[in-house]
């Protein structure tokens, strides 16, 4: 996945950190297999770049990120869509090379004609999971749902050791459970995409949910003095231009909030904040103003943060 993460564990690990950071590479290792787009080899790779017919037969594990992919889709009316791999691609943010000149339209209209999650299915026979393109050149891009599936799958390999206090950070996605080194329940804080080192915006109190957050201002490049923002909106196949630059969710598990982080910030602020008020989800928004941000967020989020 091409991404850092950060363990706290204050009863320690079975076997001391050799053994630990040994299964967790392993565990990331063969998620890299699955659903890495810069490994050739990967599952999704093969997927990309095999025919229509036949379907691929995939794990449970990509299955349930896939599934979660395409319900996401659906749910936010395709502000995820994860088949929009080709503009990605073509924005310079996925395997192929930085674009020297910014795309033209033709390019863009183009790559939009090959994104769409009705393009895109997923069936089950009994145990087996069977992976649909509806076109040759679909591509499938689980990117935005990674961080949140590995935080997922180590916190479930502590939770099957029967270790009880861990905080788990995978990038912008965090599990914890228990309490830290000092006996108190975990906080997290929700950084300030500022220039000021250390910077938050607010400190929350978990409770055992997953706390997933995307940010247009984490991956970007500036090209010709315009910046271009790796959160692509599937509607118009451009980087999202509007001014919230960060959304925080807080769900039972962290694929679920990493799914839903993203269509929040393509979405800008006035339609995500209604859109977590009318599925009552817990989110808390960052938004750029000419004197810096301002947070605002659901009812739902209120418990969880700490005054």
């Amino acid at each position: 996945m091409g991404t850092y993460y950060s363990l706290t564990l204050p009863g320690g690990y079975p076997g001391g950190a050799p053994a630990l950071k040994r299964e967790i590479d392993t565990l990331l290792g063969r998620m890299n297999k699955e659903i890495s787009t810069y490994d050739p080899d990967a599952l999704i790779s093969r997927f990309n770049q095999g025919p229509v017919e036949p379907a691929m037969e995939i794990p449970a594990e990509m299955a349930r990120i896939v599934q979660q992919g395409i319900d996401a889709g659906h749910l936010t009316q395709g502000k995820l869509d994860v088949t929009i791999g080709p503009l990605v691609n073509l924005w310079g943010f996925g395997p192929d090379k930085r674009p020297v000149k910014r795309p033209s339209e033709a390019q863009i209209a183009a790559a939009r004609e090959r994104v769409g999650i009705d393009k895109l299915s997923l069936t089950r026979q009994g145990e087996t999971y069977l992976l649909h393109k509806a076109i040759p050149d679909l591509y499938l891009d689980l990117s935005t749902l990674g961080e949140g599936a590995a935080a997922d799958a180590i916190a479930q390999l502590f939770d099957d050791k029967g270790i009880e206090d861990y905080l788990v950070e995978v990038a912008g996605a965090v599990r914890s459970k228990g309490v830290n080194d000092k006996g108190n329940p975990w906080r997290i804080a929700i950084v300030e995409p500022s220039d000021k080192p250390g910077a938050f915006s607010d400190i929350v109190m978990p409770k055992g949910m997953a706390v997933s957050t995307a940010g247009s201002y984490r991956n970007y490049y500036e090209q010709d003095g315009v910046r271009y923002s790796h959160i692509i909106d599937p509607a118009t196949g451009r980087p999202v231009t509007h001014r919230l630059v960060s959304a925080s969710v807080i769900t039972k598990d962290a694929l679920e909030a990493d799914a839903l982080d993203t269509a929040l910030v393509v979405m800008g602020p006035e339609q995500a904040m209604a859109f977590a008020k009318a599925h009552q989800l817990a989110v808390y928004l960052i938004i750029k103003t000419d004197e810096g941000f301002k947070a605002d967020y659901s009812p739902q989020f209120a418990p969880y943060l700490v005054k």
